[in-house]
């Protein structure tokens, strides 16, 4: 039996699972605490069993597109507030619970903000045991009669376990007891009514299969992390009153499975519910916790409460542990209460209390970090590394993320209108973590025993002591010899007395002698029914042996059948070990042959992306190229093109000067010398004067009779375009004839860029006072243009002058008190007319003909 054993190992040497195509997501699961108090705000509504909805509280600032939205936020299962903690027991923590007693890893964690219930769930409250005490008396229900003996099963320090035989296992026991304080309870101890009340299950909730020719240990640990930093929170530290030393921190490993675990933490042996909750409110009171605005127990650090359940097989007999440490299954079902994430302009905290808020938020992050690229890495196929590392909480737990257990979640909230923002980052990562996968666990291997062993083993012992109460007592060989030959001389008759008184006695001889005839007739009865038995017995076992010997001529028979068939399914075996060696060769060269392609393509394909961004680089050197190209072009064009059109106006205007003034002169000449003296000079109309499209401003006449001039205003030659027209509130009016005008020009008093966006032309009207004491009045061009910041620029090209003389140094001849011939009042209109005909436009080189021209009057030289 022994040699046919296989001897199978707790898991598979890979670290990844047999199949990893069975995957099961992250169970999410969500609760809901009842408010403080009834009039409280409410953002949090439970729509079904599945999803909730959450909305922003009355006040709260809207969205940017101004609507008031509602989120909905579906888990596996949602919890409301009349939840009580059975009920979430039962669907949460109980599978994880059978899958422990299966040989199967697991992983709960509660998550939420500071004071949504997460410790309350976990731990529970007097008169109502949250999930922890119940997985323990779930545990303690289902394995209580299959418990090993305490010692019978030790750690070791690697996170492994042994098995000691009975006599280890008893000499540890009596050591134990020898301590004079025992650091574990015992089974007869008073239970500490600070907790009796959360232990106190009146469930009896138990897995159903459990297997029973296995023997159990649990073994608990209770660690904090705090400040990212990992502390035992079992350990028993010296006590010293003068200079009491810090707790030290541990530190993480990874055994031999690649597993983490925390060195030298300390793992008890517990026995019952009682004691391994004892064991873990004696941890639960040096945790960490704060009073904070939020919660006046604040944990300040995450607790994990480690549950390792050892496990080995009977053996053959169903009375010892198998001694054999392959066989040995060791899991763990970890219950971890992380610390509420926080604001710290909510919490007020300062100082060691901001410092641990810090850390509790950065450690929260780089879970949610890491539960990010996995998500990433199973939806888009990429392969980022998970940063695990970058904290002692995600790097503890990577192993149930990599397929070494299930994994679940439960996100407790707060439904209160003042934590919605906090609620609805914890809604959103939870929403995330459901998307990611885990793979399955494998399945514990079987160890090839008679199942049933145990209680075989238990009925035999019972029926064996059930016999020997029966017949009074222990019985063996020689006292059951014995009865039976006294039994046997009971059935003779009994002997006469042989003693002889008297010579002549004839009566005590003759007795004897009969008694001992019928002493020999009775022993040769009994011999020949003794032989007759026998030979009936040889006859008997004759037969037997005959039967015997059949049944071993046909056991040969199919022996030598089943021989013939297994050696038949070596050879095959064999044709197939050697099919598939050819075929794992065939496979390797394969894959040698595809990764060098796939090196290949990848070089191939790094070399065509980095010319294609070569290409592109080039191409946007060219098109930013081309467009500076352009962009110079242009402006140079244009530049070039207002220059020409600036110096031929300029050129014109000054041609049209000369030619004008040479006409006025001949036209007086021509006047002077054909009229005659009394006559009146008349200025001759000029055609010319006529067709131009600029019309001159006339000196009104000194009669006292004639009409008032109608002001005229000058239209510019851009009219077309469109201006701003500057004009600053300090600019006095002028009385001039000849005003500046621009239509549909945007008056403004300070420049601005919105006005100076809908306009391509600028004017500033700007005044001063010249060296005669007239007004001087400027009108500053240019163009408006955009800049490539977006904003608007101007550029000045010219500048026109508006400007008023005032002729007092001329005098006329005629003067009213003397009354002169005719002569002098014909010199008299001739010096008027002179006077008024003096009156030129003279424009500046380079004008454009804009709104602005400069008037002033020149004296001529008075006729001979």
């Amino acid at each position: 039996m022994k040699a046919a054993r296989a001897k199978t190992p707790r898991r598979p040497a890979v670290k990844k699972p047999s199949n990893p195509s069975l995957k099961d997501p992250v169970g999410v699961y969500c609760r809901v605490r009842p408010l403080s108090r009834p009039d409280q705000e409410c953002c949090i509504e439970v729509i079904n069993e599945t999803t909730v909805q959450i909305h922003p509280p009355d006040g709260y600032r809207i969205f940017r597109n101004g609507e008031y939205r509602e989120t909905q936020y579906s888990f596996k299962e949602v919890f409301g507030t009349l939840v009580v903690q059975k009920e979430l027991f039962d669907v949460v923590a109980k599978p994880l619970v059978e899958d422990l007693i299966r040989g199967k890893n697991g992983l709960l964690f509660t998550y939420g903000v500071t004071g949504s219930g997460k410790t309350h769930t976990m731990t529970g409250s007097p008169g109502d045991g949250g999930l922890l005490p119940r997985c323990l008396d779930m545990i303690f229900n289902s394995i209580g009669p299959f418990q090993a003996k305490r010692f019978v099963f030790k750690l070791d320090d690697k996170n492994g376990v042994d098995v000691q035989c009975e006599v280890d296992a008893l000499l540890e026991r009596q050591k134990k007891d020898a301590m004079p304080v025992p650091k574990t309870p015992s089974g007869k101890r008073q239970i500490d009514p600070e907790f009796a009340d959360m232990i106190n299950v009146q469930d009896h909730c138990k897995v159903e299969e459990v297997d029973e020719d296995n023997v159990y240990s649990v073994f608990v640990s209770y660690i904090e992390i705090y400040n990212n930093y990992i502390y035992d929170l079992l350990e028993e530290a010296p006590f010293e009153p003068i200079k009491p030393k810090p707790p030290q921190s541990k530190i993480l490993r990874e055994d031999q499975n690649h597993n983490m675990y925390v060195t030298g933490c300390t793992e008890v042996e517990v026995k019952s519910t009682e004691e391994a909750f004892e064991v873990f409110w004696r941890g639960q009171k040096k945790r960490r916790i704060a009073n904070t605005q939020l919660n006046r127990e604040s944990s300040r650090s995450h607790s994990v409460f480690i549950i390792k359940l050892a496990q080995a097989p009977l053996d053959a007999d169903g009375d010892n542990v198998l001694q054999e440490k392959e066989q040995i299954t060791l899991s763990q079902l970890s219950l971890v209460d992380l610390a509420g994430s926080e604001r710290t302009n909510r919490t007020k905290a300062e100082g060691n209390r901001l410092r641990e808020a810090g850390n509790i938020n950065q450690s929260l992050m780089t879970l949610r970090t890491c539960i990010e690229v996995l998500r990433e890495n199973q939806m888009y196929g990429t392969n980022k590394m998970v940063p695990y590392r970058d904290s002692k909480l995600t790097h503890l737990f990577k192993n149930y993320f990599d397929g070494e257990g299930k994994v679940r979640m439960i996100v407790c909230v707060n439904p209160k209108a003042e934590d919605y923002e906090e609620s609805l980052q914890v809604m959103r990562f939870a929403e995330m973590t459901q998307e990611v996968e885990v793979a399955r666990p494998v399945d514990r291997p079987l160890c090839g025993l008679t199942p049933g062993r145990r209680f075989r083993n238990q009925a035999f012992r019972e029926e064996l002591s059930r016999k020997l109460e029966m017949r009074g007592g222990p019985i063996n060989g020689e006292t059951e010899e014995q009865s039976v030959s006294e039994m046997f001389l009971q059935n003779f008759p009994p002997l006469p007395s042989c003693e002889l008184l008297d010579v002549n006695d004839d009566q005590t001889l003759p007795k004897l002698i009969e008694v001992l005839e019928k002493r020999h007739k009775l022993r040769q009865m009994l011999s020949e029914e003794f032989a007759k038995n026998v030979l009936a017995f040889k006859t008997m076992l004759q037969d037997f042996d005959s039967s015997i010997v059949s049944k071993e001529n046909y056991i040969q028979g199919k022996l030598s059948e089943k021989e013939k068939t297994i050696a038949g399914q070596k050879m095959e075996l064999e044709r197939l070990e050697k099919k598939i060696k050819t075929l794992e060769y065939k496979i390797e060269i394969l894959e040698k042959t595809a990764t060098i392609y796939e090196e290949d393509k990848r070089n191939l394909q790094q070399e065509l992306e980095s010319k294609s961004q070569k290409l592109q680089r080039q191409a946007s050197d060219k098109r930013r190229l081309e467009a500076r190209l352009q962009g110079m072009v242009a402006e140079t064009t244009m530049k070039w093109e207002k220059e020409c059109e600036r110096r031929v106006a300029a050129k014109q205007l000054e041609m049209q000067n000369k030619l004008w003034v040479k006409d006025e002169k001949l036209k007086q000449l021509k006047a002077i010398v054909t009229e005659p003296k009394n006559e009146k000079p008349e200025r001759p109309s000029r055609e010319r004067d006529r067709e131009k499209p600029v019309q001159r401003s006339v000196s009104p006449s000194p009669a006292p009779n004639a009409p008032p001039v109608r002001l005229r205003h000058r239209r510019s030659r851009s009219a077309g375009e469109r201006w701003v027209d500057h004009k600053p509130p300090s600019n006095l009016p002028t009385e001039t004839v000849m005003q500046p005008h621009v239509p549909h020009a945007i008056t403004v008093a300070a420049a601005s860029e919105k006005a100076l966006a809908k306009c391509d032309k600028y004017m500033l009207t700007h005044q001063e006072l010249a060296s005669d004491g007239e007004i001087e009045t400027k009108l500053i061009k240019g163009d408006v243009f955009k800049t490539r910041g977006g904003g608007q620029a101007v550029q000045f090209t010219e500048i026109e002058t508006l400007k008023q003389e005032s002729p007092t140094g001329r005098k006329r001849r005629s003067s009213p008190s003397n009354p002169d011939p005719p002569e002098d009042a014909a010199d008299s209109e001739w010096t008027d007319v002179e006077t008024r005909c003096s009156v030129a436009v003279e424009m500046r080189a380079g004008s454009a003909l804009g709104p602005g021209y400069q008037h002033h009057a020149q004296p001529k030289r008075r006729k001979p």
